[in-house]
Order: structure tokens, then C-alpha cells, then sequence
């Protein structure tokens, strides 16, 4: 058995539970998106039916006829002396791999790869002679590779060398990396909520208390509860996404920084800053980096700007930061692979007419999800983003994950709200990826708004009380 979650924490997880009736039914569907967003582990034991049923209040039927749902959809099984123990996911729901021709899987907010990967790819294969010479992975990164990074900052008018810069394999990899080094079981790390779900994992594993910042759609970031945060709090690391934040869209304005800037100043706290999406701009030409005049920790990475399966990313920091990182790494990993680096090394300098299609594309997309959204489910709140790489719809109802299960049926992947939540639930949001085709995205839309009238209708209770019965 490798853990165990208690029925408190999964309480927590479950927020607005009860979208359904039977109420066993809305209770197995809430841990089954537990499940298959990985917020639960294969092999982890469940609470004992008596305690969830006091933790949820409900009745110890309540609980073991979800429980029994559950064995009969193979995501738990019953082991004698274990109770009951999640079971690793079915093939069809690992990655992106669509469980049938024709789905669309939207769980992952990256788009295809840029035209002109497959000729770089093919002009670095061949010097494939000098690069298998070598040792064939670096944790710190091949020096072109450093230079070209540090040279596209300098063009953003952030002075940087290329001592400043360590290549990780991917966003994700630097954001562990940063947690292991900046992180002490029992320090509080400050994060923003809704956010991106790794992040937060990465945080919690290296033990830190997670501190929530509130972003929305129309106000954007909660300034007063961000400095209150910082000053009572003191966390010893904030990680922020400040140009096009997944999965809200919204952007810092040049005042929000500063505030942010002043109040971890203040509290001596790091700034990471993600930059992944900070250059997908779709509207207009990107603007200034982001705390531009700040020592900030700086997160970026090639997998939104030209392919999800290009696994380079990096760290822009002190150099006794990056010194910490290189030290740190080799129990996590080795480095990044050399024929990868070679490829980003000759697409950094083509970022500027990389941006330009990608600009191109996602317009498309983004325009196609709200074209579709206003004519089919009007009542949806779509909000208006000038960047990144999702919407983040604003439900008429907290349903979110009995949609997200609902569509799953009928071949529609989606990552539920709350799947993006830190101290709430979320389930009033449902995150839109518009990465995919136009053709893919109005036929999803399609696909939930012939679902949502049977999922609003299963809810519990109706019209104007249906918030309250639900959070």
C-alpha cells in the first residue's frame, strides 16, 4: 500500500459533492474525478466507511453503496485487512489517449506542434554524429542553449548571462526543482487559486503549507488578501503566473506588481515567476516581462510556444540559486537529453516568428469556443482573454464535475474546476483549453451543451437555492 487518505482531506477534496441524486451516485462520481485527475493515487486506501460517513455526515448506507459503485466501475477495490484501495486507471484515461475514434481530449492545454518543428528536428539529425559523441544529457544545460536563453531575455530587457540559466526538462521539472531547494517540510508557500494543478502538487511533496491567493476572471488578482497573505503568512516562496495565468486568462497590470513586488519584498519572501504562457499573446504583441525590475526567480519552457512534447524548459535566477539547482539535481534526475537541447537551441532565435503563428492559431480557437458557448449555453459566462491558452466559463450552476463526467461519455475529455483549486472547490468553473482545432472545439461545445440540461436537471435541488444546497 503506498498511502493512505484520511476523511478529512477527502472531504476537502470533494468540496460541493452532492450535483446528483441518488446522493451515492454524486458521492462515487466525486471521487472518480478524484481518481482520473490523479488528485488521488492508485493504490491509496480510502476511508473506512464509517468514518467518511461521519466526516460527510451522511449515513453509513450513503457511503458504502458509493463505495459499491465505485468497485463495479473498477476504480476501487475492497482488500481484506486494507479496506479500500484505488486502482490504477484504465489505459483508455492515461494521457491523451482518447478512449474511442472520434473524442476529443481537451485535458491538456497545449496546442500542435509548431509547422516547422519537424524541419528543425531534421536539420539537427544531421549532426547527429557530434551529438551522440557526447555524454548525451547535462544538468546544467549545453552553453548555446544557456546563451541563446540569456539573449532572449537581454531582448526583454533583462540583463542576464548565461550563468543565470539552468535547462530543465520541461516547466514542470524547474518548478520541483525550485521546491526541493527553496522548500522546508512546514514552510508556507504562497499560490494563487484557481492555478496550475503541478504546481501546487510540487509545493505539497516538498512539504510546504500552501498559502491561497484568490484570481478571477473580472477583478483579477485579490491584492488586499495577497498582502495580508504575505504579512501574516511570511511564506518563504510565492509562485506566480502573471501573463496570461492558467487557467484564469487575466494578466497583472504594472500597479499589481508592484504590490506583489513590495508585499514579498517585505516578507523576505522568493518570487518565482512562471512564464510559460507569457508570450501567447493573441490580441496584440506581448508587452513587457513581468516584474521586469524585480529579482524574481523566473520559469520558462518551449512546450506552449512550440510543442508539449519538446521537454525543455528553464530556470532564470542568481547564480548561487542556479548553483543550488545544479547540486540538487542529479538524485532527481540526470539533465536534459543533448538532442533536445540542440533543437531548442536553433528555435529560441525563432521565437518572434514562432509567437506569430501561434497568435494565429489560438485566436482561432479561442474565438471558436466563445462563438459556440453564446450561441448554444448563453447563460455560461465567458470571459474575454487576450492571451494564454484557455477560458475559464463561469457555469450557471456549481456542476462542473458532473459535467466533466457526463462528457466523458459521450467523448469529451475535460479537467474539471475544482481540478484547479487550492482551498476550494471551483466546481462553478470549467476550464476550455481553445488549443485544439476549431472543427474539435465546436463539436465539444456541442457535446456539453447537449449534456448540461440532463446534468442541471440531476441536481439535487432547483433554481435559486441550487448554490447553497451545492457549496
Amino acid at each position: 500500500m503506498d498511502s493512505r487518505i484520511t476523511a478529512r482531506t477527502l472531504v476537502g477534496a470533494l468540496g460541493g459533492w452532492r450535483t446528483r441524486d441518488p446522493a451515492y451516485e454524486a458521492l462515487a462520481d466525486g471521487i472518480r474525478i478524484l481518481c482520473l485527475d490523479n488528485r488521488i493515487a492508485a493504490h491509496t486506501a480510502l476511508p473506512a466507511e464509517r468514518e467518511l460517513a461521519s466526516a460527510l455526515r451522511v449515513s453509513r448506507t450513503t457511503v458504502g453503496a458509493a463505495y459499491q459503485s465505485l468497485r463495479d466501475s473498477g476504480h476501487i477495490a475492497s482488500l481484506r485487512g486494507s479496506g479500500s484501495v484505488t486502482l490504477p486507471r484504465p489505459r483508455r484515461d492515461l494521457g491523451r489517449v482518447a478512449a474511442h475514434d472520434g473524442a476529443i481530449d481537451l485535458q491538456q492545454a497545449s496546442p500542435a506542434a509548431w509547422p516547422g518543428l519537424a524541419g528543425i528536428i531534421s536539420e539537427v539529425a544531421t549532426d547527429a554524429a557530434s551529438i551522440v559523441a557526447r555524454a548525451g544529457y547535462d544538468v546544467r544545460g549545453a552553453p548555446a542553449l544557456r546563451e541563446a536563453i540569456a539573449q532572449r531575455y537581454r531582448d526583454l530587457g533583462i540583463s542576464t548571462t548565461a550563468e543565470q540559466i539552468v535547462v530543465t526538462t520541461g516547466a514542470q521539472s524547474a518548478i520541483h526543482l525550485l521546491a526541493t531547494i527553496l522548500v522546508k517540510r512546514g514552510d508556507r508557500a504562497l499560490i494563487e487559486t484557481p492555478t496550475y494543478p503541478h504546481a501546487a502538487q510540487a509545493l505539497r511533496a516538498a512539504g510546504a503549507r500552501l498559502v491561497a491567493v484568490p484570481v478571477t476572471t473580472h477583478a483579477g488578482w485579490d491584492l488586499d488578501r495577497a498582502t495580508q497573505a504575505f504579512a501574516r503568512a511570511r511564506p518563504g516562496l510565492a509562485y506566480v503566473m502573471p501573463r496570461f495565468q492558467n487557467p484564469t486568462g487575466r494578466s497583472m497590470t504594472g500597479a499589481d506588481e508592484v504590490v506583489i513586488a513590495r508585499a514579498a519584498h517585505d516578507a523576505g519572501t522568493v518570487l518565482v515567476v512562471d512564464e510559460t504562457t507569457a508570450d501567447l499573446a493573441i490580441d496584440a504583441s506581448p508587452g513587457p516581462p513581468a516584474f521586469a525590475h524585480d529579482d524574481v526567480i523566473r520559469v520558462g519552457s518551449l512546450g506552449k510556444t512550440v510543442w508539449g512534447g519538446l521537454r525543455v524548459g528553464w530556470i532564470r535566477a542568481d547564480e548561487d540559486i542556479i548553483q543550488q539547482i545544479v547540486a540538487a539535481r542529479p538524485p532527481r534526475e540526470l539533465g536534459t537529453p543533448e538532442f533536445e537541447q540542440a533543437v531548442a537551441t536553433r528555435l529560441v532565435p525563432l521565437l518572434p516568428e514562432i509567437l506569430l503563428q501561434r497568435a494565429d492559431l489560438l485566436r482561432a480557437g479561442r474565438d471558436a469556443v466563445k462563438d459556440a458557448i453564446a450561441a448554444a449555453l448563453p447563460d455560461w459566462r465567458v470571459p474575454d482573454v487576450e492571451g494564454g491558452v484557455a477560458l475559464w466559463v463561469e457555469l450557471d450552476a456549481p456542476l462542473s464535475t458532473g459535467l466533466v463526467l457526463a462528457a466523458r461519455a459521450r467523448g469529451v475529455y475535460l479537467s474539471s474546476g475544482s481540478r484547479f483549486g487550492v482551498d476550494t472547490p471551483h466546481d462553478r468553473h470549467l476550464r476550455i483549453p481553445f488549443t485544439a482545432p476549431s472543427e474539435e472545439l465546436h463539436r465539444a461545445v456541442t457535446v456539453l451543451a447537449g449534456t448540461w440540461p440532463t446534468v442541471r436537471s440531476a441536481a439535487p435541488v432547483h433554481g435559486g437555492d441550487l448554490l447553497d444546497a451545492i457549496v
